[in-house]
Protein backbone atom coordinates (compact mmCIF):
# COMPACT_ATOMS: atom_id res chain seq x y z
CA UNK A 1 0.00 0.00 0.00
CA UNK A 2 3.23 2.48 0.98
CA UNK A 3 4.18 1.76 -3.07
CA UNK A 4 0.94 2.97 -4.37
CA UNK A 5 0.85 5.87 -2.46
CA UNK A 6 4.49 6.69 -3.59
CA UNK A 7 3.67 5.98 -6.60
CA UNK A 8 0.85 7.86 -7.03
CA UNK A 9 1.84 10.76 -5.08
CA UNK A 10 4.10 11.70 -7.84
CA UNK A 11 0.99 12.50 -10.52
CA UNK A 12 -1.88 13.91 -10.96
CA UNK A 13 -3.21 10.60 -10.04
CA UNK A 14 -7.33 11.90 -8.86
CA UNK A 15 -7.04 13.91 -12.44
CA UNK A 16 -6.03 10.91 -14.70
CA UNK A 17 -8.52 8.84 -12.45
CA UNK A 18 -11.44 10.94 -12.74
CA UNK A 19 -10.83 11.43 -16.50
CA UNK A 20 -10.70 7.27 -17.02
CA UNK A 21 -14.18 7.13 -14.82
CA UNK A 22 -15.54 9.61 -16.98
CA UNK A 23 -14.85 7.71 -20.20
CA UNK A 24 -15.70 4.38 -18.85
CA UNK A 25 -19.50 6.02 -17.15
CA UNK A 26 -20.35 7.61 -21.07
CA UNK A 27 -19.44 3.77 -23.32
CA UNK A 28 -21.73 2.38 -20.29
CA UNK A 29 -24.23 4.81 -20.59
CA UNK A 30 -23.51 3.88 -24.73
CA UNK A 31 -24.71 0.50 -24.04
CA UNK A 32 -27.05 0.90 -21.68
CA UNK A 33 -30.76 -0.52 -22.60
CA UNK A 34 -32.63 1.79 -21.08
CA UNK A 35 -35.77 3.14 -23.37
CA UNK A 36 -34.85 6.54 -22.54
CA UNK A 37 -31.43 6.76 -24.17
CA UNK A 38 -30.36 9.81 -26.19
CA UNK A 39 -28.70 10.08 -29.17
CA UNK A 40 -28.43 13.09 -30.10
CA UNK A 41 -25.79 14.40 -32.57
CA UNK A 42 -23.65 11.84 -34.39
CA UNK A 43 -24.04 8.27 -33.52
CA UNK A 44 -21.68 5.54 -34.42
CA UNK A 45 -17.87 6.07 -34.52
CA UNK A 46 -17.59 9.39 -33.25
CA UNK A 47 -20.26 7.75 -30.00
CA UNK A 48 -17.68 5.25 -29.01
CA UNK A 49 -14.44 7.20 -30.63
CA UNK A 50 -14.35 10.17 -27.95
CA UNK A 51 -15.14 8.37 -24.61
CA UNK A 52 -12.46 5.66 -25.96
CA UNK A 53 -10.25 8.37 -26.50
CA UNK A 54 -11.01 9.88 -22.56
CA UNK A 55 -9.95 6.20 -21.14
CA UNK A 56 -6.66 6.22 -23.41
CA UNK A 57 -5.84 10.24 -22.36
CA UNK A 58 -6.56 9.76 -18.37
CA UNK A 59 -4.10 6.18 -18.81
CA UNK A 60 -1.70 8.50 -20.40
CA UNK A 61 -2.20 11.05 -17.59
CA UNK A 62 -0.77 8.24 -14.97
CA UNK A 63 1.71 6.99 -16.77
CA UNK A 64 3.19 9.73 -18.54
CA UNK A 65 2.77 12.78 -16.07
CA UNK A 66 5.16 14.79 -18.07
CA UNK A 67 2.71 15.49 -20.81
CA UNK A 68 -0.25 16.27 -18.38
CA UNK A 69 -0.88 19.66 -20.09
CA UNK A 70 -0.97 18.59 -23.81
CA UNK A 71 -2.92 15.77 -22.35
CA UNK A 72 -5.31 17.52 -19.99
CA UNK A 73 -6.20 19.97 -22.42
CA UNK A 74 -7.01 17.15 -25.20
CA UNK A 75 -9.41 15.66 -22.19
CA UNK A 76 -11.35 18.91 -21.61
CA UNK A 77 -12.33 18.73 -25.23
CA UNK A 78 -12.74 15.42 -25.84
CA UNK A 79 -15.00 15.65 -22.57
CA UNK A 80 -17.00 18.82 -24.44
CA UNK A 81 -17.63 16.79 -27.41
CA UNK A 82 -19.44 14.04 -25.54
CA UNK A 83 -22.13 16.03 -25.20
CA UNK A 84 -22.73 16.19 -29.17
CA UNK A 85 -21.76 12.31 -29.58
CA UNK A 86 -22.57 10.58 -26.20
CA UNK A 87 -25.86 10.67 -24.86
CA UNK A 88 -25.18 14.43 -23.54
CA UNK A 89 -21.87 13.10 -22.12
CA UNK A 90 -22.97 10.44 -20.68
CA UNK A 91 -26.18 11.78 -18.88
CA UNK A 92 -24.20 15.18 -17.56
CA UNK A 93 -22.20 12.65 -15.58
CA UNK A 94 -19.03 11.10 -17.52
CA UNK A 95 -18.79 14.75 -19.01
CA UNK A 96 -18.43 16.17 -15.74
CA UNK A 97 -15.69 13.86 -14.43
CA UNK A 98 -14.05 14.48 -17.75
CA UNK A 99 -14.02 18.07 -17.25
CA UNK A 100 -13.19 18.62 -13.58
CA UNK A 101 -10.56 15.39 -13.98
CA UNK A 102 -8.50 17.39 -16.64
CA UNK A 103 -8.46 20.73 -15.10
CA UNK A 104 -6.92 19.37 -11.77
CA UNK A 105 -4.49 16.99 -13.90
CA UNK A 106 -3.86 20.62 -15.49
CA UNK A 107 -3.60 21.96 -12.13
CA UNK A 108 -1.42 19.28 -10.44
CA UNK A 109 2.27 20.94 -9.61
CA UNK A 110 5.00 18.08 -9.80
CA UNK A 111 7.77 19.97 -7.52
CA UNK A 112 5.44 20.58 -4.47
CA UNK A 113 5.91 19.45 -1.25
CA UNK A 114 3.43 17.22 -0.01
CA UNK A 115 0.67 18.56 2.37
CA UNK A 116 0.78 17.94 5.79
CA UNK A 117 -2.39 16.86 7.76
CA UNK A 118 -3.51 19.14 10.40
CA UNK A 119 -2.16 17.42 13.38
CA UNK A 120 1.49 17.52 11.83
CA UNK A 121 0.77 21.39 11.61
CA UNK A 122 0.48 21.41 15.22
CA UNK A 123 3.02 19.38 16.56
CA UNK A 124 5.60 21.40 14.79
CA UNK A 125 3.66 24.59 16.20
CA UNK A 126 3.76 22.89 19.57
CA UNK A 127 7.39 22.36 19.36
CA UNK A 128 8.36 25.06 17.71
CA UNK A 129 6.16 27.54 20.90
CA UNK A 130 8.60 25.00 23.30
CA UNK A 131 11.64 26.07 21.65
CA UNK A 132 10.79 29.65 21.71
CA UNK A 133 9.74 29.71 25.34
CA UNK A 134 13.07 27.72 26.84
CA UNK A 135 16.33 30.10 26.70
CA UNK A 136 19.20 28.72 25.44
CA UNK A 137 22.00 27.48 27.62
CA UNK A 138 23.82 30.43 25.93
CA UNK A 139 21.41 33.18 26.80
CA UNK A 140 21.58 31.78 30.84
CA UNK A 141 25.23 32.09 31.00
CA UNK A 142 25.06 35.74 29.59
CA UNK A 143 22.55 36.41 32.38
CA UNK A 144 19.59 37.04 29.93
CA UNK A 145 18.91 37.48 26.34
CA UNK A 146 20.63 39.81 24.63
Amino acid sequence: MNRFRQWSARRPFPGGLMLVLGGAEILVTMKAPLPVILHVGMQGLAGYLLPTLMVLIGLLILFNPAQRLFYSILGVLLSLGTWLTSNIGGFIIGLLLGVVGSCLAFGWVADQDPRKSRRQRKDEARLQAKAAAVPSSFEQQAGGPA
